[in-house]
């Protein structure tokens, strides 16, 4: 019931999840990343533990493929599970459980993986990978490409109803976290696209904001001189 991508911007070291699905709230359950670490996502018939145990491999040392195989063997049904994860090494891992939902499938590319289950056809996530790999720019705007490139070739077999987007930077906190949980009309895709056109210029402000007051520009609301 869903698609995403797990991303890595080797210019920046940023880490990224972009996603969406049928389901409410997708990317509250299914979208984890940590700065310097890397970024996971957990889907299909969804185990949200496995995110966290997936990070916490990566920060132990694993690589990316290690991390997915950790998460497969200690959860009690692989077979209903999709698993993507990408390292600080711009390594890239996939599981996808034989009882995964639908037409499912994934593919991989330079610095980013992108798998879906539900889907309808099972070219939606090189779709993904081949827009996230020819958009340049920030990894935000990539990432958003790829879920676009995803819903313009069909993306879920039925309507998608929430979408997120997941980027961390070097901070303990996320650079950006924008969700659609739950649109009855219209799509959640160009929702959270819009979202970060207005919020991706003032990313770096609301860090400076938190990092030193004293230096931040102004916060642009009513009564602020």
């Amino acid at each position: 019931m869903t698609f995403s991508i797990v991303a890595r911007c080797a210019e920046t070291g940023q880490f990224g999840v972009a996603i969406s699905s049928s389901s409410p709230a997708v990317a509250a359950r299914c979208a984890w990343a940590e700065a310097g670490i890397g970024a996971v996502s957990t889907q299909n018939v969804t185990n949200p533990a496995l995110g966290p145990l997936m990070l916490s491999a990566l920060a132990e040392g694993a690589d990316a493929a290690a991390a997915v195989a950790k998460a497969a063997t200690e959860d009690a049904f692989p077979d209903y599970r999709q698993l993507l994860a990408v390292d600080a090494q711009g390594g890239v891992a996939v599981h996808s459980g034989a009882k995964a939902l639908g037409i499912w499938t994934s593919a991989t590319g330079r610095d980013c993986a992108a798998g879906g289950n539900l889907l309808a056809h099972d070219g939606v996530p090189a779709a993904m990978v081949s827009a996230f790999e020819k958009t340049s720019g920030a990894l935000g705007d990539r990432l958003i490409a790829a879920l676009q490139a995803a819903i313009a070739a069909g993306g879920e077999a039925g309507p998608v109803r929430s979408a997120g987007l997941l980027i961390v930077d070097r901070e303990s906190w996320p650079y950006a976290e924008l969700r659609i949980d739950w649109l009855d009309e219209g799509c959640p895709v160009a929702a959270v696209a819009r979202a970060w056109e207005v919020y991706s210029p003032q990313a770096r402000d609301y860090v400076t904001r938190a990092l030193d007051p004293s230096a931040a520009p102004s916060y642009g609301v009513p009564g602020d001189e």
